[in-house]
């Protein structure tokens, strides 16, 4: 059985437990997401972890626990007043695409842009856009400051402290905009650590199946002078 068919059961239970209301095409590209990981990892070296089924857990799952959480605050968002659609994402640093892609896979109404410094990891996010038929997700070669869009939110997973992450990306977040930051276990130090002109708004705790550790997204917006 290949390595495709034996993670689609394990995968799938997984997303039943997060309370992700995911279409079959979905699984399917989730899937076709991991296998191009292994495919390129061996030559790109995106990341340590080359077991697939630690692989279904430590990247897919993980990434999977905050699209409930990201899919919330979209649907606020919409309800804003003039809210009309057409909501962009940054994901910082985003390597192999996590938790990039998979947002990009679940949130379809969402565009997803991934920046790395590498060349080749933007190039692997091009690669996957292209071959999963993702319009919504591009890949971007570029430091986060040298960004000039504006992104309604801005996401990193294990990328950098969030005092770097906030000023380094800052630039690049709308004025509304929000930051989600995917961490361990909760941050004390480097919450405290935080400029004066980030608020905290809430540290939401996450539950990935299959993982016994702690996870949580950090969620920050700027501080509007009054």
């Amino acid at each position: 059985m290949s390595a495709h068919a034996l993670l689609r059961a394990p995968l799938e239970q997984g997303i039943q437990t997060l309370g992700l209301d995911l279409t079959d095409a979905q699984h399917g590209q989730l899937l076709d997401f991991l296998a191009l990981l292994q495919k390129w990892n061996k030559v790109y070296n995106l990341t340590s972890v080359r077991d697939p089924g630690e692989m279904l857990t430590h990247h897919l799952l993980d990434s999977l626990a905050a699209v409930g959480p990201l899919q919330r605050h979209l649907e606020q968002r919409m309800q804003g007043p003039g809210q009309g659609g057409g909501l962009r994402l940054l994901d910082v640093g985003s390597g192999g695409g996590l938790p990039g892609v998979v947002f990009a896979i679940c949130c379809p109404e969402l565009d997803v842009s991934c920046v790395d410094t590498v060349a080749k990891k933007a190039a692997f996010i091009q690669q996957t856009a292209a071959t999963l038929r993702l319009p919504n997700l591009h890949g971007l070669h570029a430091r986060v400051e040298s960004l000039t869009q504006a992104f309604d939110v801005v996401s990193c997973r294990a990328f950098a402290s969030l005092a770097d992450f906030t000023t380094w990306s800052g630039a690049a977040l709308s004025h509304d905009g929000v930051w989600l930051a995917m961490k361990g276990k909760h941050p004390a130090d480097e919450l405290a650590a935080l400029p004066a002109g980030v608020s905290v708004f809430h540290v939401e705790p996450l539950a990935v199946p299959g993982l016994d550790a702690e996870r949580c997204i950090v969620w920050m917006r700027p501080v509007t002078a009054a």
